[in-house]
């Protein structure tokens, strides 16, 4: 056991890619909501990409070390610090035995990633480690975290400490992810292609949906993000029989307000799907506050590959990068 848990925070749950290949069963993929951010944390400590790690929302945890741990966090800036210093984020970080690692002022974003060397060592089920909260299986007993869990670690990789900074309270690394390099560029801006029933929407619907803001509401979750504006209408009113949805389906029931549905949705739905966020800007989405307005820009299918496959190339090499910096410790 390594990491005690002091306090729980706002809502911080253990997380990795998904669990895929379920949806069939009525089985949602949960999974971490900004996976790129996750993937870089285990990229940072030697993980593998779909190792588990804490993902925590806003308000952070406060955890305690039982064991000396490489870590890394990224994703949302929810400033974490031990002790009064800052920890330094998108870089790996050693913290030794008894520290007390804790989230203070959310800066900017909403979900933030600790990765530990080794990976969070809780059982698989259904070939993840990914809690599901609505079903209450997976994770730590298919929960949040609360106050007084340990949370295992698997074994810890070998970082020699050689050219490492040394802080009063942790040693990290002397490079970090160039910011560039980071897909959160223009939060606000969300890009999406037609959904299934793009042209069964009015006019004006579809003018309202592209060219006006969304405000992200309080009553959103890993679900969906629930979003308020101008009304969206169809044409006419039609009955829809329910049919697969995918983490970035925009569905409109009938009181004309857009859902966002993210990794904790449904496997069907018979709302009308008036567009797809594109897997490119996912994580944008995933890091969107209450309060946050989106505005929406369609793109043809082939530019939603195009930026995906842009946007994968970016995150292989930091991964390469990081490897090579790691070789040379």
């Amino acid at each position: 056991m390594t990491l005690l848990v002091n306090k729980p925070g706002m809502l911080s749950t253990i997380q990795d890619l998904g669990r895929n290949g379920w949806q069939k069963a009525g089985v949602s993929t949960s999974g971490a909501m900004d996976s790129w951010a996750l993937r870089l944390a285990n990229a940072l400590v030697g993980n593998e990409p779909g190792a588990a790690c804490l993902e925590i929302t806003l308000s952070g945890p406060e955890l305690c070390f039982e064991e000396g741990h490489w870590i890394a966090i990224t994703g949302a800036d929810l400033s974490p610090v031990i002790g009064d210093r800052r920890v330094p984020m998108n870089r790996p970080v050693y913290v030794r035995k008894g520290t007390v690692l804790a989230f203070t002022v959310p800066v900017k974003g909403l979900r933030t990633y600790l990765a530990v060397d080794g990976g969070i060592d809780v059982p698989e089920v259904l070939g993840s480690r990914s809690t599901a909260l609505q079903a209450q299986f997976g994770g730590l007993n298919g929960r949040a975290i609360q106050s007084g869990d340990r949370l295992p670690a698997g074994r810890k990789s070998a970082f020699p400490h050689r050219l490492l900074q040394k802080d009063e309270a942790f040693y990290y690394v002397n490079w970090t992810v160039n910011p560039r390099l980071l897909p959160y560029h223009h939060p606000r801006l969300i890009r999406v292609v037609a959904g299934r029933e793009w042209a069964a929407f009015s006019k004006p619907a579809r003018r309202n949906f592209l060219y006006t803001a969304y405000e992200v509401t309080r009553d959103s979750n890993r679900m969906g993000a629930r979003l308020s504006g101008l009304k969206l209408e169809l044409k006419k009113e039609k009955s829809l029989i329910s049919s697969p949805v995918s983490v970035g389906t925009v569905q409109v029931p009938a009181n004309g307000q857009p859902i966002l549905l993210l990794q904790d949705r449904q496997t069907t739905g018979g709302y009308p799907m008036i567009a797809h966020v594109i897997s490119a800007d996912l994580p944008k989405a995933a890091q969107a506050r209450p309060g946050d307005k989106l505005s929406f820009r369609k793109v043809s299918l082939e530019e939603a590959q195009r930026l995906l496959i842009d946007q994968e190339k970016k995150l292989q090499s930091i991964i390469r990068s990081i490897r090579i910096k790691r070789s040379e410790f």
